[in-house]
């Protein structure tokens, strides 16, 4: 049996009076890659918002039951604390652009104004680099702006800069969307490596993706969890009619 290490239960989210998310239950099991998939504007993306506390700071957003890490209600933790636990890799790469590659790494020490030994700080990012992949095509630019890298080294890099924090989940909402498809690869290849040392959750419409990288997956439609199961069994023989039409492309 697989560990639970994040869990949802009866979760909904709102925008105003709009329900987005319907109570949504949901076991993520620890050091293995779930994909979240369905089509657009099914939610997905709220729902990993909901999962580290950023669904909240829109304006009007609200959400009602609970997110559990470690059977801890996350709710009763201080957001900036979940957000460490729980880190999140964006669409679009959003390496800081006034920044240098060294310095984007450790940005999250900065940010929460943790104060680390430079040895310390060093061992940081060149472990961080070296987990995304990047250590060795940016070993002797460390002090160049990050905005210089290509657009799959910005993702790897956004990648290492969560991972510095050395969270126990890593979110990553439709990572590869905005690449190439040489880029996709090496962050799809990544994925793979890294659940050996952290939990991944990764939204994505790209069931060809969902396939390749994940070993769970759930489908979402219109805010409503359909089905959840092994990847493989669910591309193979789902359970559900909804989730067949979906892979087959029937619709999305």
């Amino acid at each position: 049996m697989n560990k639970t290490i994040l869990k949802t239960k009866k979760l909904s989210a709102y925008f105003g009076k709009e329900k987005v998310l319907k109570d949504i239950d949901l076991s993520f099991p620890e050091k293995k890659v779930t994909a979240i998939m369905g089509p657009s504007g099914c939610g997905k993306t709220t729902l990993i918002r909901c999962i580290n506390r950023m669904h909240e700071l829109i304006p009007g957003a609200t959400i009602t039951g609970n997110v559990y890490l470690h059977d801890e209600n996350i709710s009763a933790l201080n957001p900036i604390l979940v957000r460490r636990k729980i880190g999140m890799v964006f669409q679009r790469p959003n390496p800081f652009p006034t920044m240098s590659i060294y310095d984007n790494v450790i940005a999250g020490y900065k940010l929460n104004g943790l104060r680390l030994p430079k040895d310390e700080m060093n061992t940081i990012v060149e472990d961080s680099l070296k987990k995304s992949a990047m250590w060795d095509e940016v070993k002797d630019t460390l002090h160049r702006k990050g905005s210089f890298l290509s657009g799959g080294q910005q993702q790897r890099l956004c990648i290492a800069r969560a991972l510095a924090m050395k969270p126990e989940v890593i979110l990553l909402d439709e990572p590869t969307s905005a690449l190439d498809p040489k880029a996709t690869s090496k962050i799809e290849e990544l994925i793979v490596e890294l659940k050996d040392t952290v939990t991944i959750l990764i939204v994505t419409h790209n069931t060809a993706q969902a396939a390749r990288v994940s070993d769970f997956t759930a489908f979402m439609y219109v805010g409503e969890l359909i089905e959840f199961g092994n990847t493989s069994k669910m591309f193979t023989v789902p359970d559900n009619k909804m989730t067949e039409e979906y892979l087959t492309g029937k619709f999305g």
